[in-house]
C-alpha cells in the first residue's frame, strides 16, 4: 500500500479503512473507504467518476454527484447480512478517482469517457460509474463491448430521438446504444418509469428498441418478488449492464435529482431489487442524476451508495457461489 492508513486486509484484498482505528468521517472519501487504484496491485472491481452534466435538459448539478455519493458512503461496512456476504474481502475493490472531461463539448466529453473505460477495462472485470448525468451510459455501454440486457431504472424511458436537435443528451442514451447495436433487444427493460410523456408513440417507439417495461404503478401488484423476478426471466444469463438514474426513486427517498417525477419507488424496494441480481451475469453499471445542490441531509447521496454498494454485494455473491 502507498500509505499507512489502516485497513481491513483478507488475504491479498485490500479493503476499507478500519474504521474501529479512523473515524468515518476522517480522510480521504473513496466509495466506501476503499483504497484507491494506485494502492493496489490488481483491481477486480473499480468505481470512476464522471463529474458530467453538459446534457441535462432541466435542473443542473449532476457534475458534483461523484463527490457527494463518495462522501454519502462513509458509513458503509464491510458484511452485508442480507446477502450474508462480505463484499470486500473476495474481491478486490478500488476507487479510480474520477475522469476529467471537457464540459463544454457533449461529444468531445463521450469520446473521452469511451476511452477512460476501456482503458480501466483492460485491467478489470467490472466498472461501477458514478455521474453525472445519464449521458454518461451510452460510452459506458460502448466500452463494454456489447450487445448486453440493458436493466434500467429510472422515471423515464431516455429513448427519445432528440432534444432541440441534440442527438446526445440525458434523454437519448439508449435510443442510441440501441442503433449502434449495443443492446441485445431480446433482453432490455425499464424498471420505476412514470409520469407524463409527449405522446403514446414514445412508449410504441420504445418497443421497438427492444425494451420491456415495468413501470412504477405495477410495482404495488407485483412487489419486490414479482419485480425481481420479471427482470430475472427478461435478462436470463445474458450479459447485463445495470442504469440506476436515481430519480427511479421517489423524490421523498431523493430529492436531490434534476428532474424529479412524483409516485417513485422507495429505497427499500430498489435496494431489495438490486440483491436479487447475484443471480445475473452483471458485466457493468452505472448510478447517474444525482444532484447534491438539491440534496438534503445526503438523502439522495446515502441512497446512491448504498444502491452501488448493493451491486457490488451482488457480484461478490455471485462470486462466492458454488
Amino acid at each position: 500500500m502507498a500509505d499507512s492508513v489502516p485497513r481491513i486486509i483478507t488475504g491479498d484484498t485490500i479493503g476499507p479503512v478500519d474504521s474501529t482505528a479512523v473515524p468515518r468521517y476522517a480522510g480521504e472519501a473513496t466509495f466506501a473507504r476503499l483504497p484507491r487504484i494506485d494502492e493496489v496491485s490488481q483491481a477486480d472491481v473499480v468505481i470512476l467518476g464522471v463529474p458530467f452534466d453538459s446534457g441535462v435538459s432541466y435542473r443542473p448539478g449532476a457534475r458534483f454527484g461523484p463527490s457527494h455519493i463518495r462522501e454519502s458512503s462513509r458509513l458503509l461496512r464491510p458484511y452485508n447480512p442480507a446477502l450474508q456476504v462480505p463484499v470486500f474481502a473476495s474481491q478486490q475493490v478500488a476507487d479510480a478517482g474520477d475522469l476529467a472531461v471537457n464540459p463544454f463539448s457533449i461529444d468531445d466529453a463521450i469520446s473521452a469517457i469511451e476511452r477512460g473505460a476501456r482503458a480501466l477495462l483492460e485491467r478489470t472485470r467490472f466498472v461501477l460509474t458514478l455521474g453525472g448525468d445519464h449521458t454518461v451510459a451510452l460510452p459506458m455501454l460502448r466500452a463494454v463491448r456489447g450487445p448486453v440486457a440493458v436493466i434500467h431504472f429510472d422515471a423515464h424511458l431516455d429513448t427519445w430521438d432528440t432534444y432541440f436537435g441534440a442527438a446526445y443528451t440525458h434523454g437519448t442514451p439508449f435510443r442510441r446504444a440501441a442503433e449502434e447495436g449495443l443492446l441485445d433487444r431480446t433482453g432490455c427493460l425499464h424498471v420505476g418509469t412514470r409520469g407524463p410523456l409527449y405522446t403514446d408513440a414514445d412508449l410504441s417507439q420504445d418497443v421497438e428498441l427492444g425494451f420491456q417495461v415495468i413501470p412504477a404503478p405495477e410495482v404495488d401488484q407485483l412487489g419486490v418478488t414479482g419485480m425481481a423476478e420479471r427482470i430475472a426471466q427478461r435478462v436470463g444469463d445474458r450479459p447485463a449492464y445495470v442504469s440506476v438514474d436515481i430519480d427511479v426513486l421517489d423524490p421523498a427517498h431523493a430529492p436531490g435529482t434534476g428532474t424529479p417525477e412524483a409516485g417513485g419507488l422507495t429505497s427499500r424496494e430498489l435496494l431489495a431489487t438490486l440483491r436479487s441480481f447475484a443471480r445475473l451475469n452483471l458485466v457493468g453499471a452505472d448510478i447517474v442524476e444525482v444532484a447534491p445542490a438539491y440534496d438534503y441531509a445526503q438523502i439522495t447521496g446515502i441512497a446512491a451508495a448504498h444502491v452501488g454498494y448493493e451491486l457490488l454485494s451482488a457480484l461478490a455473491a455471485r462470486k462466492a457461489a458454488p
